[in-house]
């Protein structure tokens, strides 16, 4: 109602003008025609405009992309790594996953190793040098689990931490396959604990599987390399989300 009001208002004070001006009834039913009709269009378009600010980006996501930018160039690249035609284990590697699963027969077993990023997780020490003696040592060393299973189900588990040239078993276990999850069972003693004797011969049963520093070392190397690759992958993933 308001439109027609000043429609209205513009005609009555503009048609008196197109009276005087023109000489026909044909022509001033044409000036008052081209009258309204301006009005009209230079109502709708002003209604437009002020809807226009909206159609850009908040200045803070191209900062975001920018700084992303930066690190995927600065970030270390790469490389593509051959398996070794020796390797014992056959090779499962999900772009996108942290772990990668090795898998083997050997004799009546089944071997399983799960291997995951190299470790990440340091503590704060007082001493500097300290937190980087810390810090090189974490970064030299990946964990594994290795899941030795026979026919019956039953599973021997290995914690393992493979360092350069080095193997560390840190735990193991039985696993029942009968066994419920809220059941407690006994996992033995810490494996520092028991008879010396007794540790070198589980490291002499896990190298004879196949767990030994020749395999660990290229697995050090494969899994520093993948972690890499995983970071820039996922700096591209988030610099995409940002830009659309």
């Amino acid at each position: 109602m308001a439109l027609n009001f000043v429609l209205r208002r513009a005609s009555s004070s503009l048609i008196p003008l197109a009276i005087r001006t023109v000489g026909s009834p044909r022509t001033f039913h044409s000036a008052i025609s081209a009258v309204l009709g301006a009005q009209k269009c230079s109502f709708s378009r002003s209604s437009v405009v002020p809807f226009q600010r909206f159609s850009t980006k908040p200045t803070s996501d191209d900062k975001l992309i920018e700084v992303l930018e930066s690190e995927i160039n600065c970030s270390d690249q790469p490389t593509e790594k051959q398996i070794p035609d020796d390797f014992p284990f056959e090779f499962q590697d999900n772009p996108g996953e942290r772990t990668i699963l090795l898998t083997r027969k050997y004799q009546d077993e089944i071997i399983k190793v799960e291997v995951d990023m190299p470790n990440a997780d340091d503590e704060e020490d007082e001493e500097e040098d300290e937190v980087d003696n810390e810090r090189k040592e974490i970064n030299d060393s990946i964990p594994l689990v290795v899941s030795i299973t026979k026919g019956s189900g039953t599973c021997l588990e290995f914690g393992v931490t493979a360092l350069p040239d080095d193997i560390q078993i840190d735990h193991l276990s039985m696993k029942q396959p009968e066994n419920s999850e809220d059941q407690l069972a006994y996992d033995g003693p810490e494996f520092t604990e028991l008879d010396e004797n007794l540790q070198k011969a589980f490291h002499k049963y896990l190298e004879n599987r196949g767990i030994k520093p020749s395999t660990t070392n290229f697995l050090l190397e494969y899994m520093i390399n993948k972690d890499s690759k995983e970071y820039l992958h996922w700096l591209n993933n988030l610099k995409k989300f940002i830009e659309k």
